[in-house]
């Protein structure tokens, strides 16, 4: 049986929507080291139709010398969830359908995932008992304004498993099931 890790930035108000946000903090090394350790257990990647959107024109064309993340984007298969028939080319990407959490039962127990931004699903997933790690990447910030990730959700119970704080203030908070 597979897992599926989440990975998500958000400042401290919840605030998601667009990572740009995080620039001013840098990448210290430990920060990549982190994202790095649960990545490098995924085997496909799960995304939203808007954040595949935004990932194929930033992802496609990098190299492993621009961004040692380019090869696992790039040669990972990418799920994509959308109500659309097909997407914007992506070397392995699949059209999964809109959102089936049986189907994406099925997924997960065949390999490890990978989400990341995809708030819409990421919150579906989270009230189906889909995620088994969720990893906030906790900005020293207050954004204001913005889609939140868990904006319009049930109340849904975690349990800390987890946490970093690195040099740039930024802490990661590693989450799993409650129960």
């Amino acid at each position: 049986m597979g897992k599926i890790h989440v990975h998500e930035f958000v400042s401290l108000d919840g605030v998601f929507e667009d990572p740009r946000f995080t620039m001013p903090y840098g990448f210290p090394e430990a920060q990549g080291a982190v994202l790095s350790s649960f990545m490098s257990e995924c085997t496909g990647i799960l995304l939203g139709r808007n954040t595949f959107e935004m990932f194929a024109p930033a992802w496609s064309t990098r190299t492993a010398d621009e961004d040692p993340g380019a090869p696992f984007f790039n040669d990972s298969t990418k799920y994509v969830v959308t109500s659309a028939s097909e997407v914007d080319s992506w070397q392995n990407s699949q059209v999964l359908g809109t959102y089936d959490a049986d189907r994406i039962r099925e997924l997960k127990s065949a390999e490890n995932l990978y989400v990341s931004g995809s708030g819409t699903l990421v919150r579906a997933m989270l009230a189906d008992g889909l995620v088994d790690e969720l990893h906030l990447l906790v900005y020293p910030v207050v954004l204001g304004t913005g889609a939140r990730l868990f904006e319009d959700m049930s109340k849904t119970g975690l349990r800390l498993v987890d946490h970093d704080v690195f040099d740039n203030g930024v802490l990661h908070l590693s989450y799993g099931p409650a129960d």
